[in-house]
């Protein structure tokens, strides 16, 4: 019975001291958490301070030798196709994106009011030239008849002299009584036919000189009215060859607007061709150029290309910032004014051939300088 009594109580003993084994274990952990904690309360910021340095520190001598920006893009020439002459289109011959080389036919316009304005341009030329001609026969037939009419008055005034002096000769003799009054009569009608030979002489003369004149003046009014109808046939001849419009560069068409059967306006744009070769455009701040020149070294990363880094160079700094490149530049007199940082556009162009690579005007770029 004495063993049976004993028994309950060495079990509550034993079950007090595991729960006392248990509260001083959940007091160890609750210690040793605690003690773990505040360790890393100290030691994950002094890491974390740590690392952060390291990264200022590497930061700063990289921009001490390095300077790059996300305000890059590449950049090219865009050249507008219109056309200097207007009307229907008839052929279109090629398409969005095609490849041209300069020279190549890209859209031809109906010649056919060009051609007819041409063929009046020539035969009115014709014409006048025609006209030429005639007046220049004119001429030689003028200069001919005026040269006879001088002989003419020249006779004509010799024999007025010789019959001036014979009448007054014979009338001398015959007021002397000398000569009859049929002799004085005889010369008094020789000397009248001589004065009106002569002036008939010098009318024919003057009309033949007003004839050769006013021919004179019609032939150089035709020869101005022939340069004039020449140079209208040139023009009709360009405007013809207008009518052909083909790539002035080699290149990939973009942006193409026209269709066959639009009829176009004189500076229509119809296309737009982009020749090959790119460069890229970084706007840099003000602050980072106290270092950077022509001929640095650059690492051009495109985004198309997130694993390639091509090979560049910077090849000018612009000088003027991007704002006061602007339509609209800002105006800082003011009261209100607040300083911010400029960009200053630098052209950097690529050393290596990128020709396998689908590089185009408007991509984003990150270019990074070496500056030392």
């Amino acid at each position: 019975m004495a063993e049976n009594e004993n028994t309950p109580k060495i079990h509550k003993d034993e079950l007090e001291n595991k729960a006392k084994e248990r509260i001083k274990a959940r007091k160890e952990r609750k210690k040793k958490n605690r003690h773990e904690y505040e360790k890393k309360r100290v030691i994950v910021p002094s890491i974390t301070a740590a690392f952060l340095l390291i990264l200022g520190i590497i930061a700063a001598i990289h921009s001490t030798y390095f300077q790059s920006t996300d305000d890059a893009f590449v950049e090219g020439r865009l050249i507008t196709v219109a056309p200097r002459v207007s009307g229907p289109v008839v052929k279109l011959l090629v398409d969005d994106n095609d490849d041209v080389k300069a020279g190549d036919l890209l859209v031809e316009i109906d010649p056919t009011d060009y051609e007819v304005k041409l063929h009046q341009a020539e035969a009115k030329l014709a014409q006048a030239k025609a006209q030429l001609n005639i007046n220049e026969s004119d001429i030689e037939k003028s200069t001919s008849n005026l040269s006879e009419s001088a002989e003419d008055i020249n006779s004509a005034r010799s024999k007025l002299e010789f019959a001036e002096k014979d009448h007054k000769r014979y009338t001398d003799m015959y007021k002397a009584g000398i000569v009859s009054k049929q002799e004085y009569d005889k010369a008094q009608k020789e000397y009248e036919v001589s004065q009106a030979n002569h002036k008939s002489a010098t009318e024919k003369t003057n009309a033949a000189k007003f004839a050769l004149d006013s021919t004179m003046a019609k032939t150089e009014a035709v020869k101005a009215d022939i340069k004039r109808l020449e140079a209208e046939v040139e023009q009709a001849k360009l405007d013809l060859s207008y009518t052909k419009i083909y790539a002035p560069q080699s290149g990939k068409v973009a942006s193409r607007s026209v269709e066959r059967g639009n009829y176009l306006q004189i500076g229509q744009p119809l296309m737009q061709i982009v020749p090959k070769e790119t460069w890229v455009v970084a706007n840099f701040k003000e602050i980072q150029l106290t270092n950077m020149k022509p001929g640095q070294p650059v690492s051009i990363k495109v985004d198309t290309y997130p694993n390639k880094r091509f090979k560049g160079e910077v090849q000018s700094i612009q000088r003027a910032t991007g704002a006061k490149s602007s339509l609209f530049p800002p105006e800082n007199a003011v009261g209100s004014y607040v300083k911010i940082v400029q960009r200053v556009p630098v052209k950097i162009v690529f050393k290596e051939n990128i020709s396998d690579y689908n590089i185009v005007p408007g991509m984003s770029v990150v270019p990074k300088v070496k500056v030392k």
